[in-house]
């Protein structure tokens, strides 16, 4: 089933089994990415929206030397561009991080789902309403805190997402992405993040190597990025492992 990741272990938002049928019967297609691959261009006319099933995606803007700023990264469960339904374009790419399966689902059928079950339609609301919470603790992430910071609370966070699609046990998870990456996400150098890397392993508190991250102390990694759960709207159970909550 393409969509049992979307709105898993969700506060207020859990999906029927009867709206988990009604939501895939209108999946009109499967195709898979490679990694760095666009997958909608800014500014394209969008006639269906895309849900992750497997892999990491991105949104992201360049500037004018075509540098990019990563602005958000996708999990397995997200529709990465459902807000693009109501709005018809995007103000910018979305991408593959790693290579990536995606279900996509046609605006009709979204027409005639959100008609038909206004339930169906709010708890699609909430998930663009859970992306401009996620939105907002990026920029809290870039604006007050430290490089040491930002990529403590990239990977708390990550790994709290993780947690709630069954893909990390709370102390190690596959992320896939490069340090580049993180550097784009976290406004940083790849020279400066491999030095906050090294400090972070040196320290005892998290390794990352080759696309897989250990949590080694999970208190002190929340600590130094001053990380609170709360805006992901996840149920308790979601966040059970190395006392996540």
């Amino acid at each position: 089933m393409f969509t049992e990741r979307f709105l898993r272990h969700r506060r207020g938002a859990k999906l029927t089994a009867d709206e988990r049928v009604a939501l895939e019967a209108c999946v009109d297609g499967v195709v898979n990415y490679p990694a760095r691959q666009i997958v909608v261009h800014s500014g394209q006319k969008l006639e269906h929206s895309t849900l992750l099933v497997d892999g990491f995606m991105c949104r992201y803007q360049d500037d004018r030397r075509g540098l990019r700023q990563l602005v958000a990264v996708h999990v397995p469960g997200d529709f990465v561009d459902l807000h693009g339904y109501p709005l018809q374009t995007l103000d910018h790419d979305v991408a593959a991080l790693t290579a990536v399966t995606i279900a996509t689902v046609p605006h009709d059928a979204l027409d005639r789902l959100t008609e038909e079950r206004p339930a169906l339609a709010r708890k699609l609301w909430y998930s663009t309403l859970l992306d401009a919470a996620i939105h907002r603790a990026w920029l809290f992430r870039l604006g007050r805190l430290d490089a040491g910071g930002r990529i403590a609370h990239f990977l708390c966070e990550t790994d709290a997402r993780l947690q709630a699609v069954g893909l990390s046990d709370g102390s190690k998870f596959v992320m896939g992405i490069t340090q580049t990456d993180v550097a784009e996400i976290c406004g940083l150098t790849p020279v400066h993040i491999n030095r906050v890397i090294r400090a972070l392993r040196e320290e005892q508190i998290v390794t990352f190597r080759h696309s897989l991250v250990e949590i080694l102390d999970p208190v002190r990694l929340r600590r130094r990025g001053e990380f609170d759960p709360d805006y992901l709207y996840l149920n308790d159970e979601a966040l059970q492992s190395n006392g996540s909550v």
